[in-house]
Formats: C-alpha cells, structure tokens, sequence
C-alpha cells in the first residue's frame, strides 16, 4: 500500500468479531454528540425564552460545550495512549450521560452551560479515543470504508438532530432532547461494557509519563483565546486574547523540550501530510460549524418558522454528508485523499458565498439549495481528510493524533460561533433578536458568511499543500 508513515502493522488489529463491535460502538458515540449538538441548535429559541437570555448568552449554550471540550481533549488522547483507550473512553461515556440527565434538570442558564461544560468533558474522553480506537482496529487497506461508515454516523446524527430536535421541541421541550441523549447514553454504555469484557485494549505508550504543565498550559490558552474572542471588541476581550498568545508561545517552548509532550510539535515539524490535513480540517469547520446556528435563527426568526419547519429545511446539509461520505471513504483508500478533500473545500466555499445574498424574502428553494451544496463540500472533504491524518502516524501516536483532529475540529468550531457571536454583537448587540432588529441581524448575516467563505477558499489550498499521501 506504501503509506509514508505510520502503517499500523496486523498485529495490532482486532480479531474479525471484535472489529464490528468496535465499529458499532464509535459508530454510536459518533452519531450521539453530532446530535445532540444540531438539536439544541434548533430548540435555542425555547431555551432563551425560557431562561430570558439574549442571542449571545444562547450562543454561550453550544460554545461551552465545545470549549471544555477542546480544552480536555489533547491530554485525554495523550493520557489514553499511556493508559488505555478504553479506559478513558469508557469513562467519558458515563460522564456524558451523567451531564445530560442534569442538562435536563436545569432550573436556569447558568446551571445548564455548567452542565454543558460538563457534558464538554466527557465528550473529550469519548473523541480523544473513539477514532484512535477504529484505526487500531482496521488495517490500512478497510481503514477508509470503516471511517467512511462512522463520518456517516456523524452526519447522520446531524440529519437526525434538526428534524427530532425541532420535533421533541415542539411537542415535550427542550428538555426532552437531553432525556434523548441520556438514553443513547446508557445504550452506549451497556455496548461499551460488552467490548471492555473481551478485554481489548490499546496503549502503545504504556510506561511513557504524562505531562501535566503541558496540559494546563494548553487547557489554559484556549480558554483565554475563545473566551477572549467572544469578548472583543471589549478591551477585556482583546487583553485574554493576547493572554492567549502569550501562553501558546509559552507553551511551544516547554513541549520543544519536553521528552514527552502532551502535544507533539514534532508531528506538526517533520510530517507535512499531518500538518495540512490537520489545518485543513481546522479551517473547514472554522468556515462552516456556525452556518447551522445562523440558519436556525434566520429561519425562526426573520422567516417565522416553527422549530419542526426550520428543522426540515436543515436536514438537507448532513443528509447529503451522511450519504456521500461512505464512498468518499472508500474511494480515499484507492486514491490520493487531497484530491476529493480539496474539490469538498471547494464546493462548500461556493455554498457560503452564495449565503452572502440571503435577504428577508429569499426563497426557501435557495437556502436548501445553499444547504445541498455545503453537505456535498462536506462529504467529499471529511473522510478522505480523516483518513490522511489517521494513517500518517505511527500505531503509538494514533491516540495523540485523533486527540488532535478532534481539537481541530473542535477549535475550528468554536472560533465559526466566536465569529458568528462576534459578528452579531456588533450588528445587533447583546439584546434579544426582536423584529426591530431584525434588519441588522440580516446584515450581520451577510457579513459572517462573506467571512467563512473566503476562510474555506484559503482553505483549499492547505488541503492541497499536504503532499500525497501513498
């Protein structure tokens, strides 16, 4: 096959019967978070009527989930390749579970973002391991067709979740959503139990140390830059921003002479596939995670639609993601993934430009058209992308390396809502989205999708730039 590096040898792969169960429980994982996320995008609107908060605090209501999250997710990779992907992942599904019921029970805003950080933080178990779990599973040749089948997962949970979303919204509650979650949860957890019986396990760093100031440091720099951002043009904003910097160059020079990093520069330095294809997804959901959120109070709020009637015209982005992304897995393991990631890019950046011109009687054709387009981008991009990262490590740093996808992913999509709630307090201010606002909403619309559009255009060139692969 002649990967460049990091061709994970058979030994290390499950036996047949394992790799199902493998396949199904990631698979189940990959579809819950996904779900959840794009249902509670839909049922914002209840929430802020409910809990009498603003478009920015709703926004805070996703954004904590994704901060602790990423903020988790590269020491748990780490720690997971030390002492065991199962382990972590095992925990990280109780912990999700646990803050669903309690997302669920929450009497205020306060106490359910807190419960979403919470929920952050089982979510990074689960994301920091799950897809360095499949990897070890499936050797190089099934490695595409398997991540093919679990990023349709995801996107089927995303087409699920608007739909459902708006549905249990609009019939129980907001409330029911997370009772949803709670459920899959313990789904989860008894499929989990099963495969933690047969005793697999992957830890290929096994007597390695872990590095502690490393992972506060890291921890430490997020927080302070996307909570900086959603600050700005505050001057507090702008001084946790720069904070931030501050600590990531700390951060670069005491893991540059760390024996064992919690986040490997070297990987970045000496791997060029893993470099791009990192910044690629990086860019990507930097580009397109927020066009969900912004869609889903246009549709409610200028368009007038029911939180059941705004789920349905979402549904048409991951329907496509979901069906595409299968064959564009297969085909990763036949050809150079760059190619089909690159034409993805490309799409979904035509898709967001063509946003740039929504106005208040817009056709809903046109959205769902805009939709098609970016679901399409999207499922040419994500596997093949997915698989390049994957399969340019060596078997020892496959925890690390789903770790630090996921943390693109994840930062890429806490930055697309820093910038879409950015955006939005400076068109519309942090006061509730009200008919007399409605234009200026409608403006800074506009402006966040001429800004991700031209951030995914950037991006094809990173996804170009990863060199080849085989």
């Amino acid at each position: 096959m002649g990967y460049t590096r990091g061709m994970i040898s058979s030994e290390a792969t499950a036996p047949a019967v394992d790799k199902r169960l493998i396949l199904l429980i990631t698979c189940l994982s990959s579809f819950l978070t996904p779900f959840l996320g794009s249902a509670i995008n839909i049922a914002l609107p209840s929430i802020g009527v409910e809990f009498n908060l603003n478009a920015v605090s709703l926004g805070w209501v996703a954004t904590s989930y994704l901060l602790a999250a990423a903020v988790f997710l590269v020491p748990f990779g780490r720690l997971a390749d030390i002492s065991g992907r199962m382990k972590i992942f095992s925990a990280g599904v109780v912990i999700f579970t646990v803050s669903s019921i309690l997302s669920a029970a929450s009497v205020s805003g306060f106490m359910l973002i807190a419960s979403r950080v919470l929920q952050g933080l089982g979510s990074s178990m689960i994301f920091g391991t799950g897809m360095a779990i499949l990897t070890s599973a499936y050797p190089p040749g099934e490695r595409g067709t398997a991540l093919g089948i679990n990023t349709a997962t995801v996107y089927t949970g995303l087409s699920l979740g608007p739909v459902l979303g708006g549905l249990l919204t609009q019939s129980l509650g907001w409330r029911s959503i997370f009772f949803i979650s709670a459920g899959l949860g313990w789904v989860l957890m008894a499929f989990t139990f099963l495969l933690v019986k047969k005793k697999n396990e992957w830890r290929e760093a096994r007597g390695e140390s872990f590095d502690a100031i490393g992972s506060v440091l890291f921890g430490l720099m997020l927080v302070a830059l996307m909570y900086g951002f959603s600050r700005l043009p505050n001057i507090v904003g702008l001084w946790l921003v720069l904070t931030g910097l501050a600590l990531g160059a700390l951060l670069f020079r005491v893991e540059s002479g760390t024996r064992y990093p919690v986040l490997n520069l070297a990987l970045f330095r000496r791997n060029v596939t893993f470099a791009f294809s990192n910044l690629a997804a990086l860019i990507n959901y930097s580009a397109t995670f927020a066009a969900g959120f912004l869609l889903s109070l246009y549709l409610q709020y200028i368009k007038g639609l029911s939180p059941r009637q705004a789920g349905l015209i979402l549904v048409a982005q991951p329907v496509l993601m979901a069906v595409v992304s299968p064959v564009t897995g297969w085909l990763s393991d036949r050809i150079e993934p760059r190619l089909p990631a690159s034409l993805g890019m490309a799409l979904s950046a035509v898709g967001l430009i063509l946003l740039v011109f929504l106005q208040a009687g817009t056709a809903l054709t046109v959205v769902l058209g805009c939709l098609a387009l970016l679901g399409l981008g999207f499922g040419l991009f994500s596997s093949p992308n997915t698989n390049a990262v994957m399969s340019s490590v060596d078997k020892g740093q496959l925890g690390i390396a789903s770790a630090t996808l996921a943390t693109m992913r994840l930062t890429g999509q806490m930055f697309s809502m820093g910038l879409a709630l950015l955006v939005i307090a400076l068109f519309v201010g942090r006061v509730k989205i009200t008919p007399e606002h409605h234009a200026a909403f409608l403006r800074g619309l506009r402006t966040a999708f001429l800004i991700f559009g031209s951030l995914c255009g950037v991006g094809v060139f990173a996804s170009l730039a990863r060199g080849k692969v085989r």
